[in-house]
């Protein structure tokens, strides 16, 4: 649905720069298929990727279309470098924060505070099962980049929609206003990413169920007792 709508703004806002030779109704049918179905592709695509085992697939496809661009941005750092607009100062202060900036994401993405959990023996029929030590991993981020996915979905509505509206001063407004880059898009884009990791992280991750998972196999946190105590990690 969020493909479906942001394609029927695009085929909008291709139209109205009257640089392409064809328009009208069936232009814009096609484009708004060729886009949607492009999506669900690359949806696929990513699910395959992941039950494959090579990866989150998703993340794989956008880690993909970002290091497409590194080629181009370096020809066009050396170029300015060149004319003299960009000095070598510039250049190692910006490789030392890229350097420090990959490090603390990758710090933060595989950093994880392991619970240890120790399991009771119990018998079953003749057999002896359990009284071994393990551990729950809890990521620092759980959410991973979907927080991030979805607070640029969604700011990206309101330019969408005033592709409907080409002559609404107000709505032209709006969309100036949650331009990429002005301080009102990076302070909404700030709370977003907040609001939808604290919302992720509740869906995908139910201390509660742990819990009980837990105490149905006999399971225990550091002598702490089974059941609701072990919810407060």
């Amino acid at each position: 649905m969020l493909g479906l709508i942001q394609a029927v703004g695009i085929s909008a806002w291709l139209e109205s720069l009257q640089v392409l030779m064809i328009s009208g109704l069936m232009f814009r049918f096609l484009l708004i298929i060729s886009l949607t179905a492009g999506t669900c592709f690359l949806m696929w695509l990513g699910e395959q990727i992941s039950d494959y085992g090579i990866g989150n697939g998703i993340s794989i496809i956008i880690f993909a279309g970002i290091v497409a661009r590194i080629p181009t941005e370096i020809i066009q750092t050396w170029n300015l470098f060149r004319v003299g607009e960009v000095s070598i100062i510039s250049i190692i202060a910006l490789l030392a924060v890229v350097i420090l900036v990959i490090a603390g994401v990758v710090a933060i993405q595989q950093g994880q505070r392991r619970i240890p959990v120790q399991y009771a023996k119990r018998v079953v029929g003749r057999r002896l099962y359990g009284g071994q030590g393990t551990h729950i991993p809890l990521r620092v981020n759980q959410a991973g980049v979907i927080p991030i996915i979805f607070a640029s979905a969604i700011l990206i509505f309101p330019g969408t929609i005033a592709q409907f509206f080409q002559g609404s001063a107000f709505m032209q407004k709006v969309s100036q206003a949650l331009s990429p880059g002005t301080p009102l898009y990076l302070t909404l884009y700030a709370i977003l990413i907040i609001v939808f990791t604290f919302f992720y992280t509740h869906i995908t991750f139910n201390p509660q169920n742990m819990a009980d998972n837990m105490k149905k196999y006999g399971g225990f946190d550091s002598g702490r007792s089974t059941g609701e105590s072990n919810c407060k990690f």
